[in-house]
């Protein structure tokens, strides 16, 4: 009776484990309207990740062999400056194959390739927090768009994702400028930027 419990009792828990629906997707503000500026220390924006996938291939750098003797007083291509370029192209390559993963076909692929945005933050009270991006693209110019993501009652150290792909990313072009802000009661208590975002 244990043995035939035991892989019941397995099973309910990888049910459980998969049923947790994944990240709550961005909702789109139709019209963008300025917030008034409330700025609190209890709000703070910790990291900003951010990426792009073109249909561009990714450049591999040609480097000249070196020889691995070298003669003293010279430095060899083992020097720090070629390590720490290879780990960057890994960290690199190695992002694209994430956010490609699972994407086989050419128009999966392309469905994928855009701008996509992390924001690492911190709320050090308990409070209603809505984190909205606000974003230019290209080929829209001033035009202001905007996606949020509202969480009840937080608190602590969070991450929201945010990405501009697909059919928006072909036609209005990559974003430009951005703006990611922290919004408690309609007020705005955090706020990180491009250097672009006027």
């Amino acid at each position: 009776m244990r043995l035939a419990a035991a892989p019941l009792g397995l099973i309910y828990y990888v049910l459980a484990v998969f049923s947790v629906s994944g990240a709550e997707e961005p909702r789109i503000v139709e019209k963008v309207t300025p917030l008034p500026i409330a700025l609190s220390k209890d709000f703070e924006f910790r990291k900003t990740k951010l990426f792009s996938i073109s249909n561009k291939p990714l450049q591999e750098k040609t480097r000249n062999a070196q020889s691995t003797t070298s003669k003293p007083g010279k430095l060899s291509s083992t020097s720090p400056s070629s390590k720490s370029a290879t780990v960057q192209d890994a960290s690199i390559t190695f992002e694209r194959q994430y956010r490609l993963f699972g994407a086989v076909t050419l128009l999966d692929q392309l469905q994928r390739f855009g701008d996509y945005f992390d924001f690492f933050w911190r709320a050090k009270r308990p409070a209603d927090i809505t984190v909205r991006l606000e974003y230019r693209q290209e080929k829209l110019h001033e035009h202001v768009q905007a996606q949020e993501i509202s969480y009840p009652n937080v608190h602590g150290t969070h991450k929201t994702e945010f990405k501009v792909i697909g059919d928006d990313y072909f036609d209005d072009g990559r974003v430009i400028s951005w703006r990611c802000l922290l919004i408690e009661n309609g007020r705005v208590v955090a706020e990180n930027r491009s250097y672009m975002w006027e």
